[in-house]
């Protein structure tokens, strides 16, 4: 592998794309009463939970990278029902795709680049690097929080159960001689 496909951050976050693609294998073949299921009252359905991993991308990513800006709208805009498996499946594969055109353009290089964002009155120098962290834990801990709702279903899916997430298989090691 070159050393320029080693610093696209596509390359970096290697993994990432197999966490969607585990989170999509998840939903899909949800029903509207497993989706509309609450652990209590006041906490969000597993439907809610989904969406809420793929809005967070736009969140975020909108304030580093002007293809997000769009995305904004269509959240803004949406009639999707929390309890439809094929709308957040689009969407969570909508954001991916944002996402992942972001990470094969970016470089190792372009991490350190900031904006500037107020928060609780002081003002923050905001990396990209701080940025994708964040959303890389957002995906993960919401995609816990969703596999712990299903398995409060007897619901277990098999990437993000057993397998943690990963759909992707590390290299086969060679044989020692």
């Amino acid at each position: 592998m070159s050393l320029v496909n080693t610093q696209r951050l596509i390359y970096v976050y290697e993994g990432w794309e197999g966490y969607n693609r585990s989170l999509v294998s998840a939903v899909a073949p949800l029903t509207e009463e497993q989706l509309a299921f609450r652990a209590h009252p006041e906490m969000p359905s597993a439907g809610e939970v989904a969406w809420h991993i793929a809005d967070g991308r736009v969140d975020w990513f909108k304030r580093i990278d002007p293809r997000f800006s769009p995305l904004e709208k269509e959240v803004e805009a949406r009639n999707g029902k929390p309890n439809d498996a094929e709308a957040i499946c689009r969407w969570l594969n909508r954001t991916w795709e944002v996402s992942a055109a972001m990470l094969e353009q970016w470089t190792v290089e372009d991490l350190p680049s900031t904006y500037r964002q107020p928060y609780q009155g002081k003002v923050y120098a905001v990396s990209r690097q701080w940025v994708i962290w964040r959303i890389m834990c957002h995906d993960i801990h919401h995609g816990g929080q969703l596999s712990e709702l299903l398995a409060m279903q007897s619901v277990f899916p098999l990437e993000l159960t057993l397998l943690g997430g990963h759909l992707t298989d590390p290299p086969e090691a060679p044989l020692d001689h």
